[in-house]
């Protein structure tokens, strides 16, 4: 029998899929707790994608169908962050699907000096003239603002240096800390609030010192799987020790079987 049994809010890479393969279960699992009744949202610190092209990744590499709507990225929460804040222009590092969803907030993007606010997300090659632009606006004023601080990023080779790379060369060369707006931070948590519709929130994800400490600041439960960043529970900050550890998103559906509280 169908219940609204709560939310659960995913983390998808190194959770759900993990570089260009689906972590198994994935789609079976997804499918039960959707027949149970619970809402699913989906929640990224991957700021090159937009909700519509997250789907796509959903269903071709998983195999699950998810609406743009259910889906939260960082480049949204920071975008939402720029006009929440009446911040008229920024100088973005980042791809062009983060320039793009800063400039659906009315944000123009500039590459001209004086921007009220530079944003750093995540691209591959970073030239080190962008990395100059960006500390010499921050030091001149602009609002420092960071899609997310991961320093790594989860692939089937291993971690890879992440945005927190960047935003940390950034600030070193400004002497300025950022507002960071992907998770832990509080943009995001405005953002995926939004579309919550029940009183039990449930975070699954992969990383203790972004989704379990998300989780921790917006008053949810836990769970951290162990397909992504993290190899053992013994390599868990104490700070950041979640509600439950399971091996994969495979193992949940037992979990969730429980009465919902």
């Amino acid at each position: 029998m169908n219940r609204n049994s709560g939310t659960i809010v995913f983390d998808l890479d190194g959770v759900v899929y993990l570089g260009s393969s689906a972590i198994a279960g994935a789609a079976s699992t997804i499918s039960e707790l959707t027949a149970r009744g619970w809402q699913l949202l989906y929640a990224t610190n991957n700021s090159t994608k937009t909700p519509e092209s997250v789907a796509g990744v959903l269903r071709d590499r998983v195999g699950v169908n998810a609406d743009p709507g259910s889906i939260v990225t960082s480049g949204m929460a920071a975008a939402s962050y720029l006009a929440e804040n009446q911040l008229e222009s920024a100088y973005v590092i980042g791809s062009p699907q983060l320039k793009n969803t800063v400039r659906a907030e009315g944000i123009e993007v500039v590459d001209s000096e004086g921007p009220d606010a530079v944003v750093v997300g995540f691209e591959k090659s970073v030239a080190n003239d962008k990395i100059e632009r960006a500390a010499r606006s921050v030091g001149q004023g602009a609002v420092f603002v960071a899609t997310n601080t991961d320093f790594t990023f989860p692939t089937p080779r291993g971690e890879v240096p992440g945005t927190g790379v960047i935003v940390a060369a950034v600030s070193e060369a400004s002497g300025r800390e950022c507002v960071t707006c992907g998770k832990p931070g509080r943009p995001m948590y405005e953002l995926i609030n939004q579309r919550v519709r029940t009183d039990r929130v449930i975070m699954v994800g992969d990383r203790p010192e972004t989704d379990i400490a998300f989780a921790q600041a917006s008053g949810w439960e836990s769970v951290l799987t162990l397909t992504g960043v993290t190899a053992s529970p013994a390599d868990v900050p104490g700070q950041f020790a979640p509600d439950r550890v399971v091996a994969s998103i495979a193992d949940l559906h037992g979990i969730m079987a429980l009465d919902p509280r």
